[in-house]
């Protein structure tokens, strides 16, 4: 592909498709925020209302005055800006496949959805709400798991649909092992990286989990949340192709701007996680 038929807008929503069909973390995200992003610095203010008082009602008595709401914001700044630039030398070009700014492209793809993951998952130490397992084993996950989702109903969160659980390849091997009856349907298989649904919620497997090591043992700071839990926003601010001075190339560069808030806190639990290395 020559640099004069580059078209930036095709270009953009090309990467934008495949950011969102590698996405694990920031698809579980509310993402109704993200609205017109044009600098990196903006930011979007996401407001809600508080507690709403319910009275007896008696026939033919005058109600209390009307509540006062005190209402919340809480701001999701775009904070994060990550760029790629890269170059196809005219020499490579002609004796590669026909299709090779396509492949690094999808690779560009690949690494921000990385990096974007990373950056939610970096979130779970914010939680309201920590389990720790030192020891975790093939005997005692599911006991885990079920913690986690008592704590969530506790704080009201009933709706299955919405909940997540997010873990590493290493906690996904311990519940595979353990034999546990995974529930799957067509609907969960399209979505990246989940595996099935357990003790009511769907379970996803990402290696951008953040993790730490104690010894011999290293912790992983998996996620049990609502979809709402966390709000993320994006914008794909700049692709422009070029040809540098100094190469005879097409080169591609791109900006990817984005940012994350933690709305409720008390429904994200930090499953952390310890298992012998």
């Amino acid at each position: 592909m020559a640099i004069s038929n580059f078209i930036p807008t095709i270009w953009s929503e090309n990467l934008s498709s495949a950011l969102n069909k590698k996405y694990v973390a920031v698809a579980n995200c509310n993402r109704d925020y993200e609205g017109e992003i044009r600098n990196c610095g903006s930011v979007v203010k996401i407001c809600g209302v508080g507690n709403i008082t319910v009275g007896d009602y008696t026939k033919n008595t005058d109600m209390s005055t009307p509540q006062s709401l005190s209402d919340t914001v809480k701001e999701l700044t775009i904070d994060q800006a990550k760029y790629f630039n890269f170059q196809i030398d005219d020499v490579d070009k002609v004796q590669s496949m026909p299709k090779l700014l396509d492949a690094a492209m999808a690779n560009a793809a690949n690494t921000l959805a990385d990096a974007a993951d990373k950056y939610v998952f970096s979130f779970a130490t914010q939680a309201a709400n920590t389990i720790v397992n030192d020891a975790t084993t093939v005997n005692n996950i599911m006991d885990t798991i079920i913690q986690a989702r008592q704590r969530l109903y506790e704080r009201n969160v009933s709706d299955s649909s919405s909940v997540v659980l997010e873990i590493s390849p290493a906690i996904a091997s311990l519940i595979y092992k353990a034999k546990l009856n995974l529930s799957s349907d067509n609907a969960e298989t399209l979505e990246s990286g989940c595996i099935g649904s357990l003790g009511g919620c769907k379970i996803f497997v990402s290696n951008n989990i953040e993790n730490e090591s104690e010894g011999s043992t290293v912790y992983y700071k998996c996620m049990m949340r609502t979809k709402r839990s966390i709000a993320f926003a994006e914008q794909l601010s700049e692709i422009d192709a070029y040809r540098p001075e100094k190469r005879f190339a097409d080169a591609v560069k791109g900006l990817h701007l984005y940012g994350a808030a933690l709305v409720y806190p008390e429904e994200l639990v930090l499953l952390d996680l310890g298992v012998e290395n």
